[in-house]
């Protein structure tokens, strides 16, 4: 193999350098990270349940393009991360033609926020398949499976990789691969497919909205004049099918609603592929507030009471983030919590609560005398989103009364403050409930709001009086 200055010529080296990063997306990698926050932060806000996708259907194209698509898929994998060890992505050939599907002979893929590693396991489990190849030259310029990967690395953190170029081969023998690697909930499966290709905006509309209704009706029929990944995308839908996954569709548009050129678009879509009917209950508040008092009971010394949770069930490992609050009589008595996941939820209720009933700076640490008569209530909450607005009567008028926690931020000067929903309780006026979150977060009430960053969030909320009931 043939080296300059230790480069390869033919890019068919160990690791496989990105090819469109400064292209498709952002070279530096700060720039690059930032993008894509802004990205995920400015989705519609998913529903609060249990669970993540086994599999997501995104658009490959830049991210100036595409991205506002494409995070509306990944921001439902934030839970993911901690569980989701290995990632196989399947998206079409735009360079060099091959037969079968194609995998590397790199043995990591390389992206401006770092390394990831091939997964030698999975790809030997599929190896031996006679559809299944090996070519660098496919893989060296192909930015569909590329541009994923920052998404990835964002949500995600770690993960090892199976990356597969689709040439030429018939959507059974896709999903025959996928069945063999499918995997529990430690694989993601990524499809990577933009939609129609260079029409008028409204026929675009018309024609990617056929695709949608064939591929929520898991029709594997569908064309290249459709889906430029149609191979791949036929194979997801007749392995999920088999699996019994749902699939939902999570935004639709195209080049002209993104980028501003009407003329000539291509259209995207995101999906998400799951399982159905997962939802939160009474028995997962039970759940949570006995992991918070065992947490509680056990900084207070009591025999018998674990020092750390134990996450039997799999949505107790998903990463959350909670708000512990604990109530003596009608008076507050500790609430600590994180706005952004950092940790599974079973760990972060545990650690916030024994950080409430102890290290709340406004409270003396709990005594053993008030910890038996203490009300504890646990909060889940979504996944904050950027709130837009031109002016502060904007913003006034976008509120939920009951319904939203609002974070306010004022950047440069490092103030930042939220209020949960339950604090509508007691400002139930928009305006005084805005003038105290300044209060708190120590920005002054005459500081142009536009000078702020609002996030909102949702939050489900289990208390034990209520659940005694």
């Amino acid at each position: 193999m043939l080296y300059i200055e230790g480069m390869s010529l033919f890019r068919n080296a160990e690791v496989r350098p990105p090819a469109v990063a400064s292209l498709f997306y952002p070279g530096d990698a700060r720039t690059l990270a930032e993008e894509v926050s802004s990205y995920l932060d400015q989705t519609e806000e998913a529903p609060l349940a249990p669970g993540f996708p086994k599999a997501v259907i995104v658009p490959h194209a830049g991210f100036i393009y595409s991205g506002p698509v494409a995070a509306s898929a990944y921001d439902r994998l934030r839970p993911a991360r901690g569980i989701v060890s290995r990632v196989v992505i399947l998206g079409p050939c735009h360079r060099v033609p091959v037969r079968g599907l194609a995998l590397p002979r790199a043995k990591a893929f390389d992206t401006p926020l770092g390394r990831i590693p091939l997964d030698e396991e999975a790809i030997a489990s599929i190896r031996g398949l006679p559809q299944v190849v090996e070519s660098a030259a496919t893989h060296a310029e192909e930015h569909a499976l590329e541009v994923q990967l920052p998404f990835l690395q964002r949500v995600l953190g770690g993960f090892s990789l199976v990356p597969l170029v689709v040439g030429d081969a018939a959507p059974e023998k896709v999903a025959d691969a996928l069945e063999r690697i499918w995997g529990g909930t430690e694989t993601l499966i990524v499809i990577s497919s933009d939609l129609s290709h260079y029409h008028s905006y409204e026929s675009a509309r018309r024609i990617d909205g056929a695709t949608v209704r064939a591929i929520l009706g898991f029709d594997a029929g569908i064309s290249h004049e459709q889906a430029c990944g149609a191979t791949p995308v036929a194979g997801m839908l007749i392995a999920a099918k088999r699996k019994g996954l749902a699939a939902k569709l999570l935004d639709c548009r195209n080049s002209g609603d993104t980028a501003g050129d009407k003329s000539r678009v291509v259209g995207y879509a995101s999906f998400a592929l799951a399982s159905e009917g997962l939802r939160y209950g009474a028995e997962h508040g039970r759940k949570l507030l006995r992991i918070a008092r065992q947490s509680i009971s056990a900084a207070l010394g009591a025999r018998g009471e674990p020092g750390a949770p134990v996450a039997e069930e799999s949505w107790l490992r998903e990463s959350r983030a909670s708000f512990v609050t604990l109530m003596l009589g009608d008076e507050l008595r500790g609430c600590v919590g994180a706005l952004e996941a950092q940790r599974p939820l079973a760990q972060d209720v545990a650690e916030n609560a024994r950080a409430a009933g102890f290290e709340d700076a406004r409270f003396k640490p709990l005594t053993p005398d008030e910890f038996g008569r203490i009300d504890i209530e646990v909060s889940l909450l979504s996944t904050p989103k950027r709130l837009l607005f031109e002016h502060h009567a904007e913003l006034i008028a976008r509120l939920r009364p009951g319904v939203d926690g609002i974070i306010l931020e004022q950047g440069e000067e490092g103030k930042r403050a939220t209020f949960l929903p339950q604090v509508w309780e007691g400002l139930p006026d928009p305006e005084q409930f805005i003038a105290q979150l300044r209060q708190k977060a120590g920005i002054a009430q005459n500081t142009d709001i536009r000078r702020c960053r609002v996030k909102r969030y949702t939050v489900l909320k289990w208390r034990e009086a209520e659940l005694r009931r």
